[in-house]
């Protein structure tokens, strides 16, 4: 009798890279949760696409009807067994979270999530702090930690820098699922897809933003969140150095030249 084949374990994020468009998909259904492991495997993923000159624009997907339900519970639970009823193991947990958040916030590459299905908790702070999101008309998102006596605080970071506040708090105080169309209104996603259109239109807009010079993306994206946080009259004195630094790239000095001499631009990245 042969011996039956091995198992091989699915890593829980699958990377492809078509052109210069890497996607990364959250391969762990049906809850595609926010585990140590997933997190770890995400961060490593956008590290190597910084580096990566041929990777220009990031897409997060998921695999199945959940984009991602937020943090392993259950693996988060087991360790209430610990010495220290798991504090250790939390804080090693938001901690990466907060890191990850960050990665793509501090990406010098646009990043887009593609929804299609329920996206909470971390799931939906993942989508919040994606550059771009676009979901199909059935996804669903929501804040929902206070159902389980578990604040969604970390999640309302991400959550109040792109949606209205009383849309946030509303979502964070009563839990409560939104759909597309609310979470459009909301400014949670840029636009809603039918389902079977998802994968054309994002991908659509990631070869869109990919044939754009990426020292004009990475300079642009990094303003974009940094003047955020300032007063106007700082975010003002700040873009203003910023578009004069751009405008001695010889990228815009090509990307103008290719405008005034009507045709397409030759980008150096420099």
């Amino acid at each position: 009798m042969s011996a039956a084949p091995a198992l091989v374990d699915t890593p829980p994020v699958t990377q492809d890279l078509t052109g210069p468009v890497l996607r990364l998909t959250l391969a762990n259904p049906p809850a595609n949760a926010l585990s140590i492991a997933t997190m770890e495997a995400l961060m490593a993923a956008l590290g190597a696409a910084r580096d990566n000159a041929d990777v220009r624009v990031i897409v997060i997907a998921a695999a199945g009807k959940v984009f991602s339900a937020g943090h392993d519970l259950k693996e988060m639970t087991l360790h209430r067994a610990d010495e220290d009823r798991g504090r250790a193991f939390f804080e090693k947990t938001m901690r990466l979270c907060a890191d990850l958040m960050q990665t793509i916030v501090t990406l010098p590459k646009p990043v887009i999530a593609e929804v299609d299905g329920l996206a909470t908790a971390a799931g939906c702070q993942l989508v919040a702090s994606c550059d771009l999101a676009i979901c199909t008309d059935t996804s669903s998102f929501a804040t929902p930690g206070v159902n389980i006596g578990l604040f969604c605080s970390t999640p309302m970071v991400a959550l109040t820098r792109n949606v209205h506040r009383k849309q946030a708090m509303e979502m964070l105080l009563t839990g409560e699922t939104i759909d597309a169309s609310s979470a459009k209104e909301y400014g949670l996603v840029n636009r809603i897809v039918p389902k079977e259109y998802l994968n054309q239109v994002v991908n659509k807009y990631a070869e869109v933003i990919a044939s754009k010079s990426p020292l004009t993306l990475k300079t642009g994206k990094e303003a974009f969140y940094h003047q955020a946080e300032m007063s106007l009259s700082d975010a003002y004195d700040y873009c203003a150095n910023v578009m004069v630094e751009n405008m001695l790239f010889r990228d815009a000095e090509e990307g103008i030249g290719a405008f005034l001499q009507k045709r397409k631009p030759e980008w150096k990245g420099e």
